[in-house]
């Protein structure tokens, strides 16, 4: 266990609705009731309140979208380090409403994105989560056609830019097959996670930082 952050340190979560998970968004440091929630409680429990955790994650965008609103959402916050979760609507948008995004500006969209990052808060550090479909959801199972190659361009954007890589997609998979608890138990849809699944992605990220 070690104290990550520093006292006056600025922590974002950047992403989709995984992350937004209900936040109030009236209030700055409303952080919802998923895994950004967690992980701040945990710190807080440990070390104190000298750290500001802040979320920005939007319900139902995509790269396309986070890129949009990196002006106010990220750059305006400054913060010292961000996490990011994004792409599986990317994905999904292709199946419910026939509006695919290409690995190819799947790729692009992120890539300026973290290059934006790089270029206007250059002492940022990068926590980068892959996206991830689980088995609750046979009717989902053709995601993995869409999904698996963008997986392949998070992967390559990780290895240029992140200081920090969660591969998500294969860990959460990985339990669900010889864990206790199946994939239902970690999200119901395939996509959001339950209270336990949210559990989950906090002791990753918590774990990937020595923080526990």
């Amino acid at each position: 266990m070690r104290s990550f952050f520093k006292d006056g340190s600025v922590v974002l979560f950047q992403g989709d609705s995984v992350t937004d998970c209900g936040r109030d968004r009236t209030q700055h440091e409303g952080l919802g009731d998923g895994y950004p929630q967690k992980i701040a409680s945990i710190w807080r429990t440990l070390f104190g309140e000298g750290v500001t955790f802040l979320n920005r994650g939007v319900s139902g965008d995509t790269t396309a979208m986070m890129l949009a609103r990196y002006e106010q959402d990220v750059r305006a916050l400054q913060p010292d380090f961000i996490s990011i979760l994004i792409g599986i609507n990317d994905t999904w948008r292709r199946y419910d409403s026939n509006t695919p995004t290409s690995e190819e500006t799947f790729e692009k969209n992120y890539r300026t994105f973290l290059e934006n990052i790089r270029r206007d808060l250059p002492k940022t550090k990068i926590l980068m989560i892959e996206p991830f479909l689980l088995p609750s959801d046979p009717a989902k199972a053709v995601f993995r056609e869409d999904l698996d190659p963008k997986l392949i361009r998070v992967r390559k954007l990780a290895a240029e830019f992140a200081d920090y890589f969660l591969p998500m997609d294969g860990f959460l998979n990985a339990q669900a097959a010889a864990g206790e608890r199946g994939a239902c138990d970690i999200s119901q849809d395939g996509v959001h996670p339950v209270s336990y699944g949210h559990s989950l992605i906090a002791h990753y990220w918590l774990k990937e930082l020595q923080i526990l």
